[in-house]
């Protein structure tokens, strides 16, 4: 399962979302300026206040990296 934590006002949140989308893989979106339960989670899990967030397979990936994303996406396959 693949988690991503985002706010409206981030472009990098919109590139991972594309991303995701380009790569036909499917996830769950919370939007921590406005859910306070995922805002709390997302820190716990980060140690981190930036956005995004990704928690692929209980990986975690501070921002949007690529190459991060498809090493953690091929090791989930």
């Amino acid at each position: 399962m693949i988690k991503i934590y985002t706010t409206q006002t981030c472009p990098y949140c919109v590139m991972a979302k594309d991303y995701f989308k380009q790569k036909g893989v499917q996830y769950e979106e919370f939007d921590v300026s406005s859910d306070e339960k995922a805002r709390e989670e997302m820190i716990n899990k980060s140690n981190q206040m930036g956005v995004p967030v990704l928690d692929i397979d209980g990986v975690i990936i501070v921002g949007f990296n690529r190459s991060e994303i498809d090493k953690v996406l091929g090791a989930a396959k």
